[in-house]
């Protein structure tokens, strides 16, 4: 069966615009990483019904399980040591209040379209690639905190086993692997099996200081510190403002939350809002814990750096309940399980960022495994490069892009969309996308690049604290500003498809069936296809998305320009300089984070920890180059493969026209010959009744007759070859068949037969009498060119499989190398008298019985033709 009749001619559009009706799609397979859901987890696709399966109350409490992570109190422990108490807790209310409120809408939209953050951003005012750098932010954020979280974990075993802390990054980086790579199955069975626990840890250490010390908190809320300023508070801002992307490991997961009529409307915002914007009520609660543990434990007498760590400020704060040993074993048990739920969801949603972002950047999906992997080594070579020690400014700079990047989707979703000026449903398949939308990607781009000069220090002290803020209100202003210039142009590239009385399709390259939402209907191949395989499809450069023909010319453009300027030219230099300019901005920017840090934080070496960890980044950009590569070597091997179905299609084509063409000249001419050859029939009949015929008449009468029979049997040749392909068939004894056929032969005695007793086959024996009676033929006819060889033919029958084996071989010369390559085509013919369509003839038959016909054999000591038949039941 066809693998493209399943679809519905309905579902073809009427008037779509003409593709290449005639082009056959190659074949796609992925590996089984890939194809495996379970572990690919819809990592590039509209997660579809079947695969919500989850309660609201699960979706919910494997989200939350990611907030464990105590990155979050050693970042309320590094700005109260920098900032003081007082700028903490008012900066932590703010931004808090901040994330609940812009990460609303991006929680809700995620929740009504089931896509992840980077499909969001698609649909939300970037197009499909100008989000693939928004892929790339959030990417690098998951491996930003995952190396954060791994060194806490390294810390944490380096001071309580004494154990090298290479090794303890080590651990930490494989110790999720096994959770992460089976996606959402495996991480929500393991956040609620350990939810308890960490949450019981998590609180146990607070109950026993407010017991012991019931004055602790209010003394904390009280404790003195530097002066409170906007330049601080914006400084602190800055820092946390890095938080807001947590919202895109939140949303992953709530991309599978069950439709809302599938539970009840209570439970599905509950889980919603918890899952979603809620994750910051206890984020913030834990960067506030951490600013009073890191308090109480330097007021104790501990050092400022090792309180900051949270094995320093967790160990003290279990010694309000064990001994100075027992609080240190349970302070690395409660780091472990916090640091593993959390790193859990960082690996897991870096690899769906980097699976997206690879696939745009390169057209190449080696599966989310594989990314997991990278993801994993670029954290660990990030954790061996001091990552911790720069804390507070990575997070500073890194808030600008973040914060860049929140203002325009916030712009498109809690604006424009309400507005009207957005597309309602969120689209996220490339073949309804602009490649570029400057709402989302303008407004980035100009909150961005002054978010970072101020934070370079271009605007001053007052400018570089609140740079991130700034960035966001540009990003905001610009991109609302650019969608009501817009007026709600360029959001799709073409109106979506509407596979009609349908919910799921087969994709026409993978085969695979999927909801509709997650098929497009491909006007290149004019076939469904599923939105991965849309994407990596190398060959229609866009074809469904053009305005007109790709080498269409204005009439109006200026003939000197279409004569003297190279084709293109003028995007080739845009890229070349867009490429350039990116790359340039990249190095300085590395370049004035280097110089900042060393004045700043008065350490040599921070220049060096901050080239040495662009060195990640640069790894991205060299594995980009090689998988570009690579997929330029597949799509020329999809090229040169299809070239050679190309090839193959023509010459049967050509064959077939051949064919055609000798079947008409043979049925006309068989037609005239008929009447004539008759007359000749019958004047000899006539002749031979004549008294008085001598032994020389009657010698010339036998002769015409012969001559007469040939040519009967080249008309009988003739005609059958001009036939159509309709036959019947019927059951025969095989043996009894052939036994028959052998003793009607003039040379019946120079045949011999090999055929099993009991073998039957179902044909047409008038057309396969023709065949095997022509092979013998042949045999005998070539047996009798070698001086001195008795002619002889055996003919041999036997199973292989599901088909019947023919064999008929001979005593003959053999065939020259030069004739056996077309012994089958028509009018070839080693005969002086032949016709050279007997052959040609005889794989017909085999074809029309779902076999073939071949040379199994040839030589000085005979040749042995075999004809196959397909046994049917």
């Amino acid at each position: 069966m066809n693998r493209h009749s399943a679809i519905d001619e309905e579902d073809l559009p009427a008037g779509a615009p003409g593709g290449f009706p005639g082009l056959e799609p190659a074949p796609r397979s992925y590996q089984s990483w890939v194809a495996d859901e379970t572990i690919e987890d819809y990592a590039l696709r509209y997660a579809p019904a079947s695969h919500r399966r989850w309660s609201p109350g699960i979706i919910t409490h494997t989200a939350l399980g990611g907030i464990s992570f105590l990155a979050l109190e050693a970042i309320g422990a590094a700005l109260t040591i920098s900032w003081g108490v007082h700028v903490t807790v008012v900066a932590v209310l703010i931004v808090s209040a901040f994330i609940f409120v812009t990460s609303l809408p991006i929680a809700y939209h995620v929740a009504r379209s089931n896509v992840d953050m980077d499909l969001l951003t698609r649909g939300a005012g970037f197009g499909y690639i100008g989000s693939a750098i928004t892929s790339l932010i959030y990417a690098t954020y998951t491996i930003i905190f995952f190396a954060l979280e791994g060194v806490i974990i390294g810390q944490a075993l380096h001071v309580c086993f004494g154990l090298p802390l290479p090794l303890g990054y080590l651990l930490s980086a494989l110790s999720i692997l096994p959770i992460a790579s089976r996606g959402m199955t495996a991480i929500s069975r393991f956040q609620v099996v350990t939810q308890l626990p960490w949450i019981v840890l998590a609180l146990l250490p607070f109950a026993a200081i407010a017991w012991t010390e019931p004055d602790a908190a209010q003394s904390w809320l009280h404790a003195p510190g530097p002066a409170f300023t906007m330049l601080s508070l914006g400084g602190a801002i800055g820092v946390l403002c890095a938080l807001t992307l947590q919202i895109g490991e939140q949303v992953d997961y709530l991309r599978f939350l069950p439709p809302r009529e599938a539970s009840s409307r209570l439970g599905w915002w509950g889980a919603l809002i918890m899952a979603g914007p809620g994750w910051v009520l206890i984020g913030g609660t834990k960067v506030l814990m951490g600013s009073f543990l890191v308090w109480l434990a330097i007021g104790d007498g501990m050092s400022p750096d090792f309180a900051a760590e949270p094995i320093g400020m967790f160990w003290h704060a279990y010694e309000y309940l064990f001994g100075p040993r027992a609080a240190l074993v349970v302070a690395t048990v409660y780091i472990l399980v916090a640091q593993i739920k959390i790193n859990v969801t960082n690996a897991y949603a870096g690899s769906l960022a980097q699976s997206n972002f690879f696939l745009r950047v390169a057209r190449y999906h080696p599966g989310r495994l594989i990314w997991l992997l990278i993801h994993v080594a670029i954290s660990c070579a990030l954790m061996l490069m001091g990552v911790f020690a720069t804390l507070e400014a990575v997070l500073a700079i890194y808030a600008n892009l973040a914060l860049a990047w929140l203002g325009a989707i916030f712009a498109d979703l809690a604006v424009l969309k309400p507005l009207g000026l957005s597309p309602a449903r969120i689209e996220f398949r490339r073949a309804h996308l602009p490649d570029f939308n400057p709402v989302g990607c303008g407004g980035m781009a100009l909150g961005a690049l002054v978010g970072l000069a101020l934070y370079a220090g271009l605007g001053g002290q007052m400018a570089q604290a609140w740079s991130a803020p700034i960035a966001f209100a540009l990003s905001l202003i610009a991109a609302t500003g650019l969608g009501l210039m817009r007026q709600g142009h360029g959001f799709i590239a073409r109106a979506p498809h509407v596979f009609r009385r349908r919910t799921h399709c087969d994709c026409a390259i993978c085969s695979h069936g999927y909801e509709t939402r997650d098929m497009a209907y491909c006007t290149f191949y004019e076939r469904p296809i599923c939105s991965l395989c849309c994407s990596l499809e190398p060959h229609c450069r866009d074809f469904c998305k053009r305005g007109r023909a790709p080498d269409a010319v204005d009439p109006a453009a200026p003939a000197l320009r279409l004569q003297r300027m190279p084709p293109r030219l003028g995007q080739r230099a845009w890229q070349v300089a867009a490429v350039f300019a990116l790359l340039m901005a990249g190095l300085g920017l590395v370049y004035l984070l280097a110089r900042y840090l060393s004045a700043s934080l008065q350490n040599p070496q921070a220049a060096t920890h901050v080239f040495l960890g662009s060195a990640p980044l640069l790894a991205l950009l060299a594995f980009w180059a090689v998988m570009a590569n690579e997929r330029r070597r597949l799509t020329e091997d999809d090229l040169i493969d299809a070239l050679r179905r190309l090839g193959s299609t023509q010459r049967e084509l050509a064959v077939r026209q051949r064919l055609a063409a000798v079947g008409e000249v043979a049925a006309t001419i068989s037609h005239e010959l008929r009447n004539p050859l008759g007359t000749i029939t019958s004047s000899v009949e006539v002749l031979s009744r004549s008294p008085g015929l001598g032994p020389e008449a009657e010698e010339d009468v036998q002769r015409i007759r012969r001559n007469i029979a040939r040519c009967s049997r080249i008309i009988d040749i003739l005609l059958d070859f001009a036939r159509q392909g309709a036959h019947e068939t019927v059951p025969v004894d095989l043996r009894d068949w052939l036994a028959g056929l052998v003793a009607e032969h003039p040379a019946a005695q120079q045949i011999t037969m090999q055929v099993p007793e009991g073998m039957r086959l179902r044909c047409d024996p008038a057309r396969l009498q023709f065949a095997i009676r022509n092979l013998i033929e042949n045999g005998l006819q070539a047996a009798e060119t070698v001086p001195g060889r008795v002619p002889h033919v055996t003919l041999r029958a036997f199973h292989d499989g599901t088909r019947t084996i023919l064999e008929i071989g001979d005593n003959g010369p053999g065939l020259a190398p030069e004739i056996r390559a077309r012994a089958f085509d028509p009018l070839v013919t080693t005969k002086a008298s032949g016709v050279g369509l007997g052959l040609a003839l005889v794989r017909r038959v085999a074809e029309l019985h779902g076999g073939d016909a071949w040379i199994a054999r040839t030589g000085p000591e005979g040749t042995a033709m075999r004809l196959s038949i397909h046994e049917q039941p």
